[in-house]
């Protein structure tokens, strides 16, 4: 992740998110506390990449199993193909998973056919269970028809230049008429701009945006703005991070685990007009469970949806 100043002057610039760091900061000014988000009884449970614990990420597989533990939901990485096909796959090359080489954009839907999604999963025990029986890279038609009506599917646009995967996403979400059904995310600016575009979409903010805000609740105690009225957030409930100070003789970091996600920057995030749905990713033990629900938060990202969802009432 870029690095971006937080503070003027000769301060500081988190990459990439701090758990004590505003643990005792006062609210910030002008902040109001969602009483409907801090009543939830429990955040909904999303699985991550179809739950990349469990079964090879972004697969009919993991998808499946992820529904048969009980959750809410679906967090897919989208790519498009050269022939303008959107698929599930994260990584820039598929070598990082599948039997394949190249990138996503390189190759035709047809080149992705006979590549085993499964390939590189180590199960618990070390073994590569899927190298015997293959998995496919699915298209996003056929995982909107793998997940249930009534279960909330987020996608992540995981691929540059923009136009390319925008253009290929949108139009299969207006073949399945599935607009209603999907909330829309990416980490990079310029697929976010295009998307909120679009008529109809539920686009999370920019990441940037995100970043910005929570750092400064937590390094300033301000909160200066909260997100555009519409849209939702997404950010990690911990991330490993560093603090970079710039001073006349060069600079000092100091990696943090940083938990942004405090009461206070929840608050900011939403206020009596504006009731933002805040996504916290990386939830994958039970503390971090507890701590996000009592945030407030509106969901969160589990990688093992069999050992997240029974730990949920």
């Amino acid at each position: 992740m870029s690095r971006r100043p937080l503070l003027p002057a000769a301060v500081a610039v988190l990459t990439c998110a701090v758990p004590a760091l505003t643990a005792s900061a006062p609210a910030p000014a002008g902040a109001v506390a969602d009483d409907n988000a801090s009543a939830r009884a429990k955040p909904m449970i999303i699985a991550h990449r179809g739950g990349t614990s469990d079964a090879p990420e972004n697969t009919l597989e993991a998808i499946e199993q992820s529904l048969r533990a009980g959750v809410d939901g679906e967090w897919l990485s989208v790519q498009a193909t050269q022939d303008d096909v959107p698929v599930l796959y994260r990584p820039t090359d598929l070598s990082a998973l599948t039997d394949g080489s190249g990138a996503v954009a390189d190759r035709t839907l047809a080149d992705l056919t006979g590549l085993n999604a499964g390939y590189r999963f180590k199960d618990a025990s070390g073994a590569y269970p899927y190298r015997s029986r293959p998995v496919r890279i699915p298209t996003l038609a056929a995982a909107l028809d793998a997940v249930p009506v009534g279960k909330q599917i987020y996608l992540d646009l995981k691929q540059t230049p923009a136009q390319h995967v925008v253009d290929a996403v949108t139009r299969v979400l207006d073949e399945k008429q599935a607009w209603g059904r999907v909330k829309l995310y990416s980490t990079d600016a310029d697929v976010t701009r295009l998307l909120a575009k679009e008529a109809g979409a539920d686009v999370a903010e920019s990441r940037d945006a995100t970043r910005q805000r929570l750092a400064e609740v937590a390094l300033e105690h301000l909160c200066k703005s909260s997100p555009p009225a519409g849209s939702w957030a997404g950010f990690e409930l911990k991330r490993q991070m560093t603090l970079q100070e710039k001073f006349t003789l060069g600079t000092g970091d100091s990696p943090v685990t940083a938990q942004l996600w405090t009461r206070e920057s929840v608050a900011c995030f939403r206020s009596a007009s504006r009731r933002t749905p805040i996504v916290m990713i990386g939830v994958n033990t039970a503390a971090d469970l507890r701590a996000a629900t009592r945030l407030g938060a509106t969901a969160v990202l589990v990688d093992s949806p069999r050992h997240m969802t029974p730990l949920t009432p």
